[in-house]
Parts: structure tokens; sequence; C-alpha cells
């Protein structure tokens, strides 16, 4: 309604100002724009205001297709260049770790991600339809199976995805309290929500001896084609990024150690 009025207002301003710049006569013949000029003003007002108010909003995209599974909350569609990033949960990384009820480490990502292709199916067919875009310019949506299981809401009612509060409406709300009531899934032992584990660096115990880091220390020194590459906790790439001191890479506890010996941080 506010783009309606505003546009309101502009041709009323444009029409004012059309009448404004025509050529000025002599005071004593000045006349008042014809009554014909003024209808087909008003007309054509009338119509734009018809259009604006009759033009449907574009429909959300609805893609459909056979899925193959990125990670546990990310899916590519066969056939078109499209990743859909699955609305409202979020699951752990591909390369993350977490411990179970007995407290030995396992590969939860890969576990998520297993779950969700066993959800999709041998046929692989899902439909998606779009909720939103995210930064990285892929589809946000909910997905589901031609037998109307829908993905996400499985995910997390299974415990292998958690709501994303951040950008979650509150829709899987129930599923994640009935997934941590009864210990399923993530739910059975320890884990670091996927958003700290990925962008502040947070990691268990169990995982920071496996890597080798040492306690307080999260700056990660990689050494690549681009040279000593040092990455920040919450950087694109921390995640994925794994230390290897046999080829001279490291851990850092602050920014200057890294500088000090001869790291520079990565642009993203």
């Amino acid at each position: 309604m506010e783009r309606i009025v505003r546009d309101r207002e502009a041709m009323e301003h444009t029409l004012f100002e059309m009448m404004a710049d025509k050529p000025q006569a002599p005071a004593a013949t000045l006349r008042r724009p014809s009554r014909r000029w003024l209808v087909a003003a008003a007309i054509g007002l009338g119509a734009l205001v018809v259009w604006l108010t009759s033009t449907p909003a574009p429909a959300a995209e609805r893609i459909e297709g056979r899925a193959t599974v990125v990670d546990g909350d990310t899916l590519a569609i066969e056939g078109t260049k499209a990743r859909i990033r699955l609305y409202g949960m979020d699951a752990p990384e591909s390369s993350q770790t977490c411990d179970d009820a007995a407290g030995k480490r396992y590969l939860c990502g890969g576990r998520a991600a297993q779950y969700l292709a066993d959800l999709i199916g041998r046929s692989g067919r899902v439909a998606c339809f779009e909720e939103d875009r995210d930064r990285y310019g892929r589809i946000v949506a909910e997905c589901a199976t031609p037998g109307n299981v829908v993905l996400n809401a499985a995910m997390v009612k299974a415990g292998w995805a958690i709501e994303y509060k951040q950008y979650s409406d509150g829709r899987y709300s129930q599923e994640e309290a009935e997934a941590k009531a009864v210990k399923r899934g993530l739910w059975a032992g320890q884990f670091i929500e996927p958003s700290k584990w990925r962008n502040q660096g947070q990691r268990l115990e169990s995982e920071r001896a496996a890597e080798g880091q040492p306690k307080g220390c999260d700056i990660k020194g990689n050494i690549s084609g681009s040279g000593k590459i040092y990455h920040m906790p919450g950087q694109q790439n921390y995640g994925r990024t794994k230390i290897n001191e046999k080829a001279g890479e490291r851990w850092f506890c602050s920014e200057a150690d890294a500088q000090s010996a001869g790291w520079v941080r990565a642009k993203r």
C-alpha cells in the first residue's frame, strides 16, 4: 500500500511539474488547464493505480528433481545449478565430530548427511519451495519427498539437525523439543551447535585433542599455494581448514603470534 501511495504522489508531482514547465503566457492571458487535459491526466493516474494493485506478486520458486546430498542441510538438484539450503534448521558440518552417549567421538556431520540421504530414498526426487535466499545466493527452501516427508522437520525430529533459531520462524520447535526430550541423534551425547562450530571455532575437548589444538589457541595457520595463511574463527574457510603439523602448519593463540611467524591473514 505504501508503494501505491508513493507512486500516486510521484505521479501528481510529475503532473504538477508538467503544468509548471509549460511556457507561461502574459498574466492577462493565463488560463487554467483545460478540463479535457485534467481528465486525461486523472485517467492515466487511475490506470497506474489499478495496475499496481492488480499485478500479482512473483510466486515463490518451486524446484523439483533428483537431489544429491551435499551435507546435512544442503542439496544439489540434478539438471540445475541450484543449491538448496534447507530452511529453518542447521545440521553439523561435514567434518564436524561429536561425542556419543558413551563419550566416544564420531563424525556427526557424516551421520547427519547419511540420514538426510536415507530420508530422500532411492528415487532421490524432491520438491522444494523457496522461502528466501542466503548471502551465498543459495535458495533457502522447505523440501519434501513424493511421500510427503518434509525433510526439514524430519531432520530436526530425528535429532540430526537443530532448529536454526536465528533464521527460523519457530516452525520446527516442537520437533526439536521432542528429539531433545528422548535424546535422539545429536542429543544422545555432546555436540557444539553447528553455527558456533563453523563461525566461532568452538570445539569439544575430544575434538581439540584429536586435532592437536592447544587450549585457547584457535587460529589456524595453513600453508597453501598462496603461501602461509592464517584463518580466524568466523571466516568463510575456517571450518574446512585442517592443520597438518607434519607439513609445517600450526595453531596460533593470537594474530600477533601468527604475523610475527610470517603468516598473513586470509581474505575471507
